[in-house]
């Protein structure tokens, strides 16, 4: 991977933030696009732009084939089956909700159980609190390990065969830690539950086969992938896609309208009510390309060292709390003590030196580290060791800094 060719295809990248060359390190929150993902959407609306599947006319037609031919590209960057079980949504909160009314309303009663994380990011807890309190289900937490990960031994304990829903997320958005996936898919599937993975933080960077998985739905976001923002997918096994009903209703996702009642159309049509996202798909399989195009193990080796290396650097200052285990995807997040973690990213602005501060979405989190907010520093395809060492060459300015002050 040529990293300085990379780099030339992000635009945004060329240019100075407060007198210094951007140093973007905010991917976990949503990533910067590629020039042919802006040029793939530019394309469809100066060139295409029209409604989907009922136009019989060019314009309708190339963008039926626009966004249908989006969908295959997910198929095959996931592995599925088929595209009846690829979902277009607005983003991975939307996929999440989606399985939690059509399946988890309709298939929970009092007396079964959710099994969850406490590293889960707040879309894939809220929507489980409300479908135990609309059911009677019981939510469930599996313990997290001193140093934020999961054990299997762990695992098997909370998982019963009274649960029916395992939804964790493939990797943290705080930790960086990757949970073991495939192995606690089959302990959910031994206890007759179904596994559902919040990706948002994984198919953006490594490479993703859902069929080996086994996981039964899995959900992510375009805008952390390199694609526009409002688009994401929900994939899922299409043995129960097909008894699930809709969530939302109106144009397009139906068979026939009759006054009283009304039929949906197939898999996966029944689940895309109302005019889609149709530039949204066209960007994210533009998106798809150009991860493909890279090497998405290439890209995953290429975080691990950047992690590894900000690690590494970041450990020689005194003071730095990281957050998290040793073997982690590409982000990172910690504390400077005696700074709250937005004075950190405000000086790192200030050094054109962006990560994001907060709890990140994760508050459940953030109490178990005994901390009420964090700072992040997340890496992509883009970043350099040059972007770590201005990085770290930043927090060591701010650690001066606010010395000085107190």
């Amino acid at each position: 991977m040529d990293i300085n060719q990379v780099r030339k295809q992000f635009p945004i990248l060329d240019q100075e933030v407060n007198g210094h060359p951007l140093v973007y390190l905010d991917s976990a929150a949503t990533s910067q696009k590629p020039q042919s993902v802006i040029e793939a959407l530019d394309e469809y609306y100066r060139g295409y732009n029209s409604n989907v599947h009922r136009g019989v006319h060019t314009l309708g037609t190339r963008a039926t084939d626009g966004y249908e031919g989006a969908r295959e590209k997910v198929r095959r960057f996931i592995n599925a089956n088929s595209t009846e079980e690829v979902i277009f949504t607005r983003g991975t909160t939307t996929s999440i909700n989606t399985v939690a009314y059509s399946y988890g309303r309709n298939n929970l009663q009092e007396g079964d159980e959710i099994v969850i994380t406490p590293m889960e990011h707040h879309s894939n807890i809220i929507p489980w609190q409300q479908t135990a309190k609309a059911t009677g289900a019981t939510l469930k937490y599996i313990p997290l390990q001193e140093d934020g990960t999961i054990s299997l031994e762990d695992a098997k304990e909370t998982i019963t065969d009274k649960t029916k829903i395992v939804a964790m997320m493939h990797v943290s958005n705080v930790l960086g830690s990757i949970n073991p996936i495939k192995e606690i898919a089959e302990i959910a599937h031994e206890n007759g539950a179904v596994m559902l993975v919040d990706g948002a933080q994984s198919a953006p960077h490594m490479r993703i086969d859902v069929q080996d998985l086994n996981c039964d739905f899995f959900a992510f976001s375009g805008h952390k992938m390199g694609g526009p923002t409002g688009i994401g997918v929900l994939y899922g096994k299409k043995s129960l896609l097909k008894d699930m009903e809709p969530v939302e209703f109106g144009g397009e996702m139906i068979d026939f309208v009759g006054l009283y009642d009304s039929t949906w159309k197939e898999l996966p049509w029944k689940f895309e009510g109302g005019t889609p996202i149709i530039a949204g798909a066209i960007g994210i399989g533009a998106a798809i390309d150009f991860l493909e195009d890279v090497g998405l193990d290439e890209i995953e080796a290429h975080e691990k060292r950047l992690a590894q290396y900000a690690m590494d650097r970041l450990k020689t200052i005194e003071g730095v709390t990281i957050y998290g285990p040793e073997d982690r995807a590409g982000l990172i997040t910690f504390n400077l003590d005696d700074v709250h973690p937005h004075d950190v990213a405000t000086v790192l602005d200030a050094e054109g030196i962006a990560v994001r501060a907060g709890h990140h979405c994760a508050q459940p989190l953030m109490k178990w580290l005994n901390v009420s907010a964090t700072a992040r520093a997340s890496f992509y395809v883009y970043n350099t060791e040059e972007d770590i060492d201005a990085f770290v060459d930043g927090l060591q300015k701010t650690k001066e800094f606010f010395g000085d002050v107190f």
